[in-house]
This record gives structure tokens, C-alpha cells and sequence, in this order.
């Protein structure tokens, strides 16, 4: 969970000129997922929303395969992606809780769809400063080492992973 400095999210030109970790923490995670579906659409990664209980702050959307997770943090695995956002929302919001939804990748790039599911309510690409799905792009391109290692066909258990 990443809280920016106040009215950053509401301001384009602040928004987009944060460093990348925080623009894809706080407001354009949606857009990273979304991307990294898109590039490894053959690994099995889909989108699952993370929505605070009613009364609840928290919003976050993630692509998973089950096994592991890709955020703005990089690569790791869905339960540690998991327990980490539990203990910062803990932090801000003593009893938070959230229920994990699957959600269609289209759903992330457009403003219409999202609104589809109670309590989501996304920004499509062509409603930031500038384009955030090139952003995203070059994001990934900073992580190919450690996601060649999960996105491909290799199996967890063959010699490729020692």
C-alpha cells in the first residue's frame, strides 16, 4: 500500500511525474497488470483485484498466476504479495480487511467496464498526461531476468530453476 502526498492523484501533471514504483503503486496499477498480461498472455497471469471491506481504503490490482505476483514491486509470490499489503493496510487501517476478486482483462483499460464492479472505478490509458501503457512497457523491460524465469514454458521442478 503506498499513500501519496495529499491531492497528487487528482493533479495529472504530479501524478504522472512521480517515480514509476509510486505512479504504478498509487493509481495506474491497473495499467501495469494489465501490460503484463498482455506481454505474457501465454503464462496464465491474470488480473485480481484487492477490495477493502465497505468502510475500507486500500484499492489494488496485481497480475498472478496463482503461484506468483507481479506489482510495482516486481516479481514475488501471491502470498507474499498478499501478507505484505495486509500488514500496510493493518497499519493505516486497524481491522481492514478485503475480499480478492478475478477480474477480464479488458476490464483495466477501460473507465466503462470497470465501473461494471461495485466500488472499481478505473482510468483508461488515454485519460493520463501521457501514455501509461508505454510507461508500463519500460517498466517490464526492467524486469525481463527474473520474469523470463516465470513466464516461460520452463517447469518449476526442471533444472532451469536451480
Amino acid at each position: 500500500m503506498y499513500c501519496p502526498k495529499h491531492n497528487v492523484k487528482r493533479d495529472p501533471y504530479r501524478r504522472w511525474h512521480r517515480p514509476d514504483r509510486a505512479f504504478f503503486a498509487n493509481g495506474a496499477c491497473h495499467i501495469l497488470a494489465y501490460t503484463f498480461i498482455e506481454r505474457y498472455a501465454a503464462s496464465g497471469f491474470s488480473a485480481h483485484w484487492i477490495k477493502p471491506a465497505a468502510g475500507f481504503s486500500g484499492n489494488h490490482i496485481f497480475a498472478t498466476n496463482g503461484l506468483h505476483a507481479f506489482d510495482f514491486h516486481g516479481l514475488t509470490t501471491r502470498e507474499k504479495l498478499l501478507a505484505l499489503f495486509q500488514r500496510r493496510a493493518e497499519r493505516f487501517f486497524p481491522g481492514w480487511t478485503a475480499t480478492i476478486i478475478n477480474l477480464p482483462a479488458g476490464v483495466l483499460v477501460s473507465e466503462a467496464r470497470s465501473r461494471e464492479f461495485e466500488g472499481l472505478w478505473l482510468m483508461q490509458p488515454d485519460q493520463f498526461l501521457q501514455d501509461p501503457l508505454a510507461r508500463a512497457q519500460s517498466f517490464l523491460d526492467r524486469h525481463t531476468q527474473a520474469l523470463a524465469r516465470v513466464t516461460s514454458q520452463t517447469s518449476c521442478t526442471s533444472d532451469a530453476w536451480e
